[in-house]
């Protein structure tokens, strides 16, 4: 029996040194850090989904540290905005697991590029689950970080899940609300249900074909014709700035069918039972997106935060690390993680 354990965990260490080696070689969209180590790990979620997910320790870290779970932007990979949030707040102090979500990146499930706003807030929980029995962490001391898309569901993990003792989010989307409703509720009746008529054919041909359909990359259709926010997406997505291509938004798409889960399932339902823990909302001034944060604000009970980034626009809070306030988070969560 002793040598059959040693035959398993030779096997698993193993497997976690080619991970390593990968992980040095990878495409990153941004510089890590000489304070900090990144180590490729994995770990499942409730629906036995493999979600893969890059470790940022402080170098020569102590124990009972905090830490933090991080994931976004929506259709983001870990390489990307993520995993440059956790290099930032690893250089802090914290433990921090940037993840890939699941049906997309690095992580499991099938069919790829999909969304849904039960499995991706439980991808939180999943998160918090590994962070909790690492060895360095104090399970006491454990907070959320999600970024556009991933905002919404960090919300709606911290209302559910009562290990979260803090959470912060950053150009938060609603993707239920905005699935639903449109930009500033400009979808009609009407045009919701062409939208959901349209949704519904689309399973038979999915379900005749044995796989989804995938429209083309939004992105790539981007002209001086595209609204503002768009032409930002691009400048992010689709340059060197930010592209990686394991992102969908990058070099992909969500199957024909994503926005069905969203359309009746408004993730910030519960937002109050977040309370009494408290919440850092964090948007641009001339961000597209800033109702989100506004609303969401509003809903909340105490303690709560909203903090708004004078001129800068949705995108600014991806990569910017002059504008994203790494500081104002690294006093919060050191001040409600104890």
């Amino acid at each position: 029996m002793a040598t059959a354990l040693l035959i398993v965990s030779s096997c698993q260490q193993n497997k976690q040194e080619k991970m390593n080696d990968t992980a040095k070689t990878e495409h990153y969209t941004f510089e890590l850090s000489d304070k900090v180590t990144r180590q490729k790990v994995t770990f499942k979620n409730r629906y036995g989904i493999t979600l893969t997910g890059d470790l940022y320790i402080p170098k020569n870290a102590s124990n009972n540290l905090s830490a933090i779970a991080i994931s976004g932007p929506f259709g983001a990979v870990k390489e990307q905005s993520s995993g440059l949030y956790a290099n930032q707040m690893a250089e802090r102090g914290f433990v921090v697991l940037a993840f890939d979500p699941s049906y997309t990146g690095e992580s499991g499930g099938e069919p790829r590029n999909v969304a849904s706003p039960d499995i991706n807030t439980e991808d939180f929980s999943a998160a918090i689950d590994f962070l909790g029995l690492h060895e360095k962490v104090d399970r006491n001391k454990l907070g959320i970080i999600g970024i556009c898309g991933f905002g919404g569901f960090a919300l709606n993990a911290t209302a559910v899940d009562k290990r979260v003792k803090a959470v912060a989010t950053t150009s938060m989307y609603d993707m239920s609300r905005v699935n639903a409703e449109g930009y500033f509720g400009s979808t009609t009746p009407e045009q919701r249900t062409k939208m959901l008529e349209e949704m519904s054919l689309q399973r038979w041909e999915d379900a005749k074909n044995g796989t989804p359909k995938y429209p083309e990359n939004g992105l790539g259709q981007t002209n001086e014709k595209s609204p503002q926010f768009v032409k930002e997406y691009y400048d992010y997505y689709k340059t060197k700035r930010g592209f990686h291509e394991r992102s969908l938004n990058s070099n992909g798409a969500w199957t024909a069918t994503n926005s069905l889960s969203f359309m009746n399932m408004p993730l910030l339902t519960y937002i109050k039972e977040i309370s009494p823990r408290p919440m850092l909302l964090i948007a641009g001034e001339k961000a597209h997106s800033r109702y989100f944060s506004e609303d969401a604000f509003k809903m909340a009970s105490e303690p709560k935060e909203l903090m708004i980034i004078p001129n800068a626009v949705h995108v600014d809070l991806y990569d910017k690390i002059d504008v994203i306030p790494f500081d104002k988070m690294e006093t919060f969560f050191k001040t409600n993680l104890k």
